[in-house]
């Protein structure tokens, strides 16, 4: 069985692929897309840190 690298290396050299690659830099390049990306990065790290609970009674 092909491993997943291998499969998404096939992926990435059709055209669905290289599709789905530009608008992926596109997403990325967008300032919106960035900022929303930043929070939701910094949501994840405060729930696995424990600074988004409230305090326990």
């Amino acid at each position: 069985m092909a491993s997943l690298f291998n499969k998404l290396a096939r992926l990435a050299n059709t055209p669905q692929g290289k599709k789905a690659i530009r608008q992926a830099k596109e997403f990325a390049n967008d300032p919106r897309r960035k900022q929303q990306a930043k929070e939701a990065l910094n949501k994840l790290r405060d729930r696995a840190t424990g600074k988004g609970k409230p305090p326990a009674h």
